[in-house]
């Protein structure tokens, strides 16, 4: 097990009655639905306390929770003083976003984005943000916020990432073993123009931070991925796949304009859409290197 995990930590499997004592927690806490999520703001760009307190309790719970607001216009600076707001610092800045690290999702035609699915209309497999990335650009939180919706499709599902290492762990605790290996899943190097962009990422899918909160790092794609040739590996992995398909606290929503989703990279795909002249579909995503709440001092 990683040297982080500490006494009475639930992600210790040697531990199994703080597993035990988490789990009833954290099953009692969990939403049934997205409505149990949102939380209605004024101004996003500057949240009451209430607010700001309601939406950090169900991110607490559930790893995640929905802001429902009348700011669908395209301002960046909506999810980055959100996230402000909600402990969040340091964006994690890629080639793909603007100058100031936001990242505009919509089905563009041509240019350097089209060649990337989050920039297409076609469906994007679960997975959690960033897992190419190497460790110390760790996705741990990340916001997307809705300036217009599809005209069909586009919808969400989410599942907390706890719940799904609950699920597998009450399986078989050999599932959690295997996806905590240092090299269960590899991403291969991907190269532009004969140059290396990025090397390969090899590491686990589960493992718990500094801070003792588990993490999860995960594609269900099928290209550009290898898992470790291993029967207790390839086990996990369809567990896993079992799980995302037919877990009951998979939640499905469908953003409308001014509503936006904060999480701590929890599990999440995206179905396949259609825009229309009046409905092109344009979400603005911030992703950082901090768990949502980590600031106690996050400003109001």
């Amino acid at each position: 097990m990683p040297a982080a995990v500490a006494a009475d930590n639930p992600f210790d499997l040697d531990d199994d009655a703080a597993y035990r004592r988490w789990r009833e927690r954290k099953l009692a806490d969990c939403p049934r639905s997205p409505e149990h999520l949102m939380v209605d703001v004024a101004d996003p760009l500057h949240l009451t306390v209430a607010e700001r307190a309601a939406l950090l309790d169900r991110c607490e719970r559930a790893n995640m929770a929905v802001y429902v607001s009348a700011r669908a216009d395209a301002d960046n600076a909506i999810p980055r003083r959100i996230g402000e707001q909600l402990g969040l610092r340091t964006l994690d800045v890629n080639v793909m976003a603007d100058d100031d690290g936001i990242s505009p999702l919509s089905a563009v035609e041509a240019g350097p984005r089209s060649g990337f699915i989050p920039y297409t209309n076609r469906a994007i497999r679960w997975h959690t943000d960033g897992y190419y990335n190497p460790p110390q650009r760790r996705i741990r939180a990340m916001i997307l916020h809705c300036v217009q919706r599809a005209a069909s499709g586009g919808e969400n599902r989410l599942l907390d990432h706890e719940l799904a290492y609950i699920a597998l762990r009450d399986a078989d605790p050999a599932h959690i073993r295997a996806l905590m290996l240092a090299d269960a899943m590899t991403i291969p190097a991907r190269s532009e123009e004969g140059e290396v962009a990025r090397g390969d990422q090899t590491g686990p899918v589960f493992s718990i931070d500094d801070d003792g909160r588990l993490h999860m790092r995960y594609t269900a794609r099928t290209r550009s991925i290898a898992w470790k040739d291993d029967d207790a590996v390839r086990a996990a992995t369809d567990a896993l796949l079992g799980v995302l398909e037919a877990d009951p606290h998979v939640l499905c929503l469908r953003q409308e304009p001014g509503m936006g989703i904060v999480c701590n990279n929890v599990l999440h795909n995206r179905a396949a859409f259609a825009d229309s002249p009046g409905h092109t579909r344009l979400v603005l995503r911030a992703r950082y290197y901090e768990r949502i709440g980590s600031d106690a001092h996050a400003a109001n």
